[in-house]
């Protein structure tokens, strides 16, 4: 793994691995995205309604990372809306990539088909985390200022 410098690009290999004849290596549509599209291999209906969409593939995410899973941008000209809004793909899980989709319509009208890229990965690092309880926390200019408080 190299680190970015300044707009250097930073390379990371990461073992994949196919569950399905017809899985497709993400890749990069276009240079400088961040994501990486996923495609469809299977399709299913769970027993919430949900549609349920199989990408064929299994990651080997490194310890410290996590891959994130968004739906495309194009998904915005679907009734579809990712059931957890983004998925969290932890190092330690070793099975198949899929996707959930609640309905917004009361009919299903504009689903994705096999073969569809039908959402993207994105993988980042983070940080361990360790909680310090405290009586007061630091001021800032927004101080407890919630939702649209910044004026937009």
């Amino acid at each position: 793994m190299n680190n970015m410098i300044f707009g250097q690009k930073s390379v990371m290999n990461i073992l994949i691995k196919k569950l399905h004849k017809d899985s497709v290596i993400p890749k990069y549509a276009k240079e400088g995205d961040a994501g990486l599209d996923l495609t469809a291999t299977s399709k299913w209906f769970d027993a919430d309604g949900n549609v349920c969409y199989g990408t064929g593939l299994a990651f080997e995410i490194p310890t410290g990372y996590v891959g994130l899973l968004f739906p495309r941008s194009s998904n915005a000209k679907k009734t579809l809306l990712l059931s957890n809004s983004v998925g969290v793909l932890d190092s330690g899980y070793r099975g198949e990539v899929t996707f959930k989709f609640k309905n917004l319509e009361d009919e299903w009208s504009e689903e994705y088909n096999i073969g569809d890229r039908i959402g993207q990965i994105i993988i980042l690092p983070y940080p361990q985390v360790n909680f310090i309880e405290a009586e007061e926390l630091s001021e800032t200019e927004r101080g407890d200022g919630g939702y649209g408080s910044s004026g937009v």
